[in-house]
């Protein structure tokens, strides 16, 4: 989790659109004095600090100043990125380093892009666009998902954003409750107190939200949307297709 304030527009923005992974399939990058937010359209893993996060198309980055973060990409790789100091009043928000924006890419996409297109490159304007942006990335941190609410507990807040930057990854419930700082049986009755669903469910429900995003609005192949999702067996791929998104993985793409 990243702390960001966001009571004012940030200030010093750049942003533009990287393209990488042609020259080389690793990139090492620390910028001093600025935050680092990116959208990404490709698959890779991100190294932030020393943590390793998979990162697939409609994740979105925010790394503070000052830390150190290494990219290994898997050919030519493109994001949108915004480079910014924010101001440090009011607040501030707990946001995941890294999480998946889901339905939500498209906003932040057509955010960005106004961003870029608006000049000069420090504007006000620029500053406004981004500004919204970084809004709804932390608004997401808090989303339990289609049903909508929020997580009040702590112990429930970080077991969503473990969940929500580790989708592709195995996850448990003791794994889960380490990352909390709890037990097992604790974070069981928490997040059933709070979402009104289980810590399984809501990873089911999660993985699917993001496999039926990737399937409609990217190019990669269904073994790498299910691998991307944390399902890397086809066959219960495709059983979870059916029961949670009502067709075959080819049904979803193709509607």
């Amino acid at each position: 989790m990243v702390l960001l304030h966001l009571a004012e527009p940030p200030e010093r923005v750049h942003v533009g659109i990287g393209i990488h992974g042609v020259l080389g399939r690793r990139d090492v990058y620390l910028l001093p004095d600025l935050w680092q937010f990116h959208l990404y359209g490709y698959s890779a893993d991100l190294t932030v600090d020393g943590t390793t996060y998979p990162v697939s198309p409609g994740s979105v980055s925010l790394v503070p100043a000052g830390v150190p973060v290494e990219f290994a990409y898997r050919g030519r790789s493109e994001h949108l990125f915004a480079h910014f100091r924010p101001r440090l009043v009011g607040e501030p928000s707990y946001v995941p380093a890294v999480q998946d924006s889901g339905t939500a890419a498209p906003v932040l996409s057509d955010l960005l892009r106004q961003a870029i297109e608006a000049t000069p490159s420090g504007s006000a304007r620029v500053a406004a666009e981004v500004w919204t942006a970084l809004w709804r990335v932390a608004q997401l941190g808090n989303a339990l998902g289609e049903g909508g609410g929020t997580a009040g507990h702590p112990a429930v807040a970080a077991a969503i954003a473990y969940i929500e930057a580790n989708l592709a990854r195995p996850l448990t419930v003791p794994l889960l409750a380490r990352a909390a700082g709890v037990s097992h049986n604790h974070l069981t009755r928490l997040f059933g107190s709070e979402t009104g669903t289980t810590v399984v469910a809501y990873i089911r429900r999660r993985r699917m939200a993001r496999a039926r995003h990737l399937l409609v609005s990217s190019t990669l192949s269904i073994p790498a949307v299910a691998a991307s999702v944390g399902i890397p067996d086809l066959h219960a791929f495709n059983k979870s297709c059916h029961r949670e998104l009502g067709g075959s993985p080819r049904t979803v793409r193709a509607g």
